[in-house]
């Protein structure tokens, strides 16, 4: 039963995963619109992931009183509604008026919509998992993080075929059923199922060690007022800003080293391998020594980086970008569990939606630091690589902080 669960909620993200392939629509949209510039292009994206957010948050709180299946549903409608309409109101004759129907249809509802899903599906299968909630966190945003990837061919080629503006309405269709049909077989345990599930793990609790607990289940206004949450906060904020300086360019930095663009999709295969090995290190340690092995990543990742830009070798590139992605990958996995830890499962699912607006900055301050570092060095990259070594240093400086507060708050 657990099992169904789990495969259903990560066949859920894949597909979830696909509407953050932005990257597949902004080409043919802008050879749709040329008067359209990447800036103004650029911008859907970051509305997505704003009200992606916003869902998540909104999710936290409505599945404290609804049921998780009703909220995926309604998420199934805003997606199929906005892609649908999207396809509708596109006009190429009307560019000004088309761009906002992207923002509110794309960005809006489909973005909110996402992150509607995304927090139910979460919060309601990790929680059949006591003890292995990094692995199921894992395996979950393993699918989010190549949906993208995986299925993103397969629209490039619809889109080669038929254009871009029936794409939106067939991708709304498809994440529709995909999503209703799946939504029956997840649901929060019941009391006996979470009796059953603690009485289960009672034999193994020596071997695996045990972090430390939170010291009660805090709610979201307590929550808020906690140094604890505004470090982790920072820390989330600081890993994913980190991964973003590179994965946003990853296609860009592969033709800069004289590879194929296509080389550039490896951080994004190891952005998906890295969200269940972060998972599983997470169950084996407690939350900071996970934390450090991934800022510890982060900076070899800009070190190597930087080794291959100075020596001018092309392989220590390509071994340097999959470590961002393991990185990277690593955060989310991360956080739900940490998240847990630190606040407890009571109210996970509106504190996890609260803890995912770190991404909102992040998301902002990646792309934004990168783009200008890489124009004020005539191109190059240096500068980007050793800002990722930077950044890396801040996370093993606030894991470190977070460390001592929760120490000092629990002794």
């Amino acid at each position: 039963m657990r099992l169904s669960k789990l495969t259903c909620g990560t066949v859920m993200l894949l597909f979830l995963g696909l509407i953050y392939a932005w990257s597949i629509f902004r080409a043919p949209l802008r050879e749709m619109f040329p008067e359209w510039s990447l800036t103004q292009l650029s911008m859907t994206f970051t509305i997505s992931i704003i009200f992606f957010c916003v869902g998540s948050f909104i999710a936290g709180k409505v599945t404290l009183k609804v049921a998780h299946r009703t909220v995926i549903c309604i998420s199934a409608a805003m997606i199929l509604a906005g892609l649908v309409l999207i396809t509708l109101l596109l006009d190429a004759g009307s560019g000004m008026r088309s761009l906002a129907v992207l923002y509110i249809f794309y960005g809006v509802l489909g973005g909110g919509g996402v992150g509607l899903s995304y927090n139910a599906v979460i919060s309601s299968v990790n929680m059949w998992f006591p003890g292995k909630t990094g692995m199921a966190s894992g395996i979950l945003l393993l699918g989010f993080g190549i949906g993208g990837l995986a299925l993103g061919s397969v629209v490039n080629l619809i889109t080669g075929h038929l254009g871009v503006t029936p794409v939106f309405a067939i991708l709304g269709v498809i994440l529709a059923v995909v999503l209703f049909s799946m939504s029956f077989v997840i649901k929060a345990p019941a009391k006996k199922d979470l009796e059953s599930l603690a009485a289960a793990k009672q034999p193994d609790a020596g071997k695996v060690p045990v972090r430390p607990a939170a010291i009660k289940d805090y709610t979201l206004t307590e929550m808020l007022k906690t140094p604890t949450f505004w470090i982790f906060f920072c820390w989330l904020t600081a890993a994913a800003t980190g991964g973003l300086l590179v994965m946003n360019s990853a296609a860009t930095i592969a033709v800069y080293f004289g590879a194929p663009a296509v080389i550039g999709l490896i951080v994004s295969v190891f952005n998906g391998i890295g969200r269940p090995v972060a998972g599983v290190i997470f169950d084996l340690m407690d939350s900071y020594r996970a934390m450090m092995i991934n800022g510890g990543i982060l900076i070899l990742s800009g070190i190597v980086l930087v080794i291959g830009t100075l020596t001018g070798q092309t392989a220590i590139i390509f071994i340097g970008l999959p470590l961002v992605g393991l990185a990277y990958g690593g955060s989310p996995s991360l956080t739900a569990g940490s998240c847990m830890s630190f606040f407890g499962p009571k109210n996970f699912s509106v504190n996890f939606g609260a803890i995912t607006f770190a991404l909102v900055p992040a998301a902002l301050i990646g792309p934004l630091v990168s783009s200008k570092l890489q124009e004020s060095s005539g191109g190059s990259y240096l500068t980007t690589f050793i800002m990722l070594i930077i950044v890396g240093v801040v996370t093993l400086g606030l894991v470190m902080i977070l460390n001592s507060v929760v120490r000092r708050k629990n002794a």
